[in-house]
């Protein structure tokens, strides 16, 4: 049973000269040759990384997901070229920073040192901000490196974008994940090595893909890993260790970020591409990532009617009984709901015909503007009105030949014909065709004996 601490006595302190820093920062690159991943960025040859070892300065964003390296890579850059290193992050910085900033680098320029100003999340700043170190990157006066986990190109102002070239991060494989974890478990200066840790295969593994691409999440899952070890009295990491500290993580999900609007467009374009194994994948990582399942149905209804439509009306009820189903069963049990609606559509006949026709016809309202509604369609619910011609001439369907006024037109008068929906020849919507056509062929006077 646990003690109850004493608090008239006091805690022990650490040890002196102990590096207390989480293992993901000590970790750090300090050369540029320790860098692990982005070698579409990063390899001999190429821009950027000719650029930093010919300590070459230019302002840039570096856009990727968490754990990717742009804070590193911003301080690489800085000591490669010489540089004075300010670094602000957006969540507390502010115009006074900006301003201190500034004349630290007047300072530095004067002794002939030039500044690099790294801004992390720099999404956060809004557009008075961002407008606020612009003239100073313009003179030369601050090499500007921003980080961001968004889509600049929505959270970054233009005349910013402009002014500094856009690098595209990518999350770290498992394999190379995988290396960072052998290398600080081999360090013995940064690392763990100097407590002899050995770790299982399985283990390392599973850690390598707990990561999911992020390396600061990976490392610091193998530190607190290597603490169970150590309080186990043992050498190695085991399986269950890693197990035990891997379970619970969730995937990388971004709600309302580029993440969140690109495994939806992934989705959708799965149940369109009739792939009902990839579409149960993306549902399952939008809901593992933490993804509203009211969200999730909505759009899976919407996919009922924008790409199947009337070749197979039965799956707009299907996508709405499986909504109630998950309003009244609610997690896990109504998942299974949103994932049958979407194995269903997804090996459903497809038609855009009804979505492609809607948008004609709004398309005709802007262009034609407000048009009379012709005299013969209007109701005549009082005498004057009637006297008015309201409803004159107009020919009852069911008491036409067929239940069809054929020749009839009922468009406004002043606006030429238009055929906006071609059904396709799949599903019900083949026979739907077919209908139309026999009814668009009739002549006003078949039937009539």
């Amino acid at each position: 049973m646990a003690q109850t601490p004493n608090p008239q006595q006091p805690l022990a302190l650490p040890p002196s000269g102990k590096d207390w820093r989480p293992l993901a920062d000590r970790m750090r690159p300090q050369r540029l040759e320790e860098f692990v991943g982005q070698t579409h960025l990063l390899a001999p040859g190429k821009p950027l990384y000719e650029a930093i070892a010919g300590g070459q300065l230019h302002s840039l964003i570096l856009w990727g997901p968490p754990g990717t390296g742009k804070t590193t890579l911003a301080r690489l850059i800085a000591e490669r070229s010489g540089a004075q290193f300010i670094a602000l992050s957006a969540v507390q910085a502010g115009i006074k920073d900006i301003r201190e900033a500034v004349a630290q680098a007047r300072q530095a320029a004067a002794g002939g040192q030039p500044t690099v100003l790294f801004l992390d999340e720099v999404h956060r700043f809004n557009k008075a901000q961002q407008d606020a170190f612009l003239p100073h990157v313009e003179t030369g006066m601050l090499t500007f490196i921003g980080a961001t986990t968004e889509n600049p190109s929505f959270e970054i102002v233009g005349a910013l974008l402009s002014r500094a070239r856009v690098y595209v991060l990518k999350a770290l494989s498992a394999e190379e994940l995988r290396r960072l974890l052998e290398t600080a478990l081999a360090d013995r200066e940064r690392g763990l090595g100097a407590q002899e840790l050995a770790i299982d295969e399985a283990a390392l593994e599973l850690l390598a893909h707990a990561g999911d691409g992020d390396a600061r999440r990976a490392l610091g899952m193998l530190e607190l890993a290597a603490g169970l070890a150590a309080a186990s009295a043992g050498k190695l990491i085991t399986l269950p260790q890693a197990q035990e500290i891997a379970s619970g993580g969730r995937r990388r999900f971004d709600k309302g970020g580029d993440q969140f609007y690109d495994q939806i467009s992934a989705l959708h374009k799965a149940v369109r591409g009739s792939d009902p194994d990839a579409a149960l994948y993306w549902l399952a990582r939008m809901l593992d990532g933490g993804c509203d399942p009211h969200y999730l149905a909505r759009r899976i209804t919407r996919m009922a009617t924008e790409d199947v439509g009337l070749a197979d009306p039965r799956a707009l009820p299907m996508t709405l009984e499986a909504w109630q189903t998950y309003e009244r069963l609610g997690s896990p049990e109504g998942e299974l709901a949103l994932a049958q609606a979407v194995v269903y559509l997804s090996v459903a006949a497809k038609s855009n015909a009804v979505y492609t026709a809607f948008g004609e016809a709004r398309s005709d309202v802007e262009r034609y503007g407000s048009l009379e509604v012709p005299l013969r369609f209007r109701n005549a619910p009082t005498r004057l009105m009637k006297e008015l011609g309201h409803g004159s001439g107009y020919r009852y369907a069911h008491d036409e030949p067929e239940a069809h006024a054929a020749g009839e037109r009922y468009f406004p008068d002043d606006m030429p014909d238009r055929r906006y929906y071609h059904p396709t020849p799949r599903g019900l919507e083949q026979r739907i065709g077919e209908a139309l056509e026999r009814l668009r062929t009739h002549k006003p006077d078949q039937g009539k004996s």
